[in-house]
């Protein structure tokens, strides 16, 4: 299982990975999963006016290895970072790290495990959930997401999976999905939460004091797909 952070506006990119660090070595954490510790990798995404979007991952912990990214001197206004806790030990190393990318400019993030997204493709047999439900959830060359479309394709996966928590990014704009199958397991575990301050909003998997007080945040209703457009550049 993993966690999740996206910043859209007027931000400062250290409080955006201070609590996305926070979340990671479980200092956040409040939640009904025993999992708590997110140590296997981690990744982002980042949007620099006049150079187009761009992504950095490492297999090593986030506290770890945030220093040796380019993240520290990124001046953006859109910034998603993913946390790793791999499902299966199977799966671990940079392969298997977020964000997943495609040729065709998108760019990926997921919490949870749908192990049966493979068989929306056609497929005989699952490899790696997470790069299935990608391609199942984004066709390849899509110019964007339906959000009832996103929700329907989630809703008739087979059962078997937990939740469908993801970020996908490309060069228009980035889409978050709020979704968990139903009679989820641990639900508060994966709940979104919302952070809307003036010129800034924040959606993360858990609420960071850090950021803002716990009663600034509000917890994203299921079934939600939020949109965040880029401004278009000259």
């Amino acid at each position: 299982m993993c966690r999740l952070i996206l910043a859209s506006g007027d931000f400062a990119v250290p409080d955006i990975t201070a609590a996305a660090v926070d979340m990671s070595c479980g200092r956040t954490a409040d939640h009904d999963n025993p999992t708590k510790v997110h140590a296997h990798g981690w990744g982002a995404v980042w949007r620099e006016p006049g150079r187009g979007l761009r992504a950095h991952a490492d297999a090593r912990p986030l506290a770890d290895s945030l220093h040796a990214s380019p993240l520290p001197e990124a001046k953006t206004d859109f910034l998603a970072v993913h946390t790793r806790n791999a499902s299966l030990e199977s799966q671990r190393g940079l392969r298997f790290t977020h964000p997943l990318t495609r040729d065709d400019g998108w760019y990926f993030m997921h919490n949870g495990y749908l192990p049966t997204a493979y068989q929306g493709l056609g497929l005989a047999a699952s490899e790696f959930d997470s790069r299935e439900y990608f391609d199942y959830l984004v066709p390849d060359g899509a110019a964007g997401l339906d959000p009832a479309e996103a929700l329907g394709k989630l809703d008739a996966l087979p059962p078997g999976g937990n939740s469908g928590n993801a970020i996908a990014v490309h060069a228009a704009g980035a889409y978050l999905v709020h979704w968990s199958a139903p009679a989820v397991a641990t639900p508060v575990f994966f709940t979104m939460q919302r952070l809307r301050l003036p010129g800034l909003e924040v959606v993360a998997s858990e609420v960071v004091p850090g950021l803002a007080p716990a009663r600034q945040w509000e917890p994203l209703p299921a079934g939600t797909v939020l949109h965040f457009p880029f401004p278009k550049e000259a």
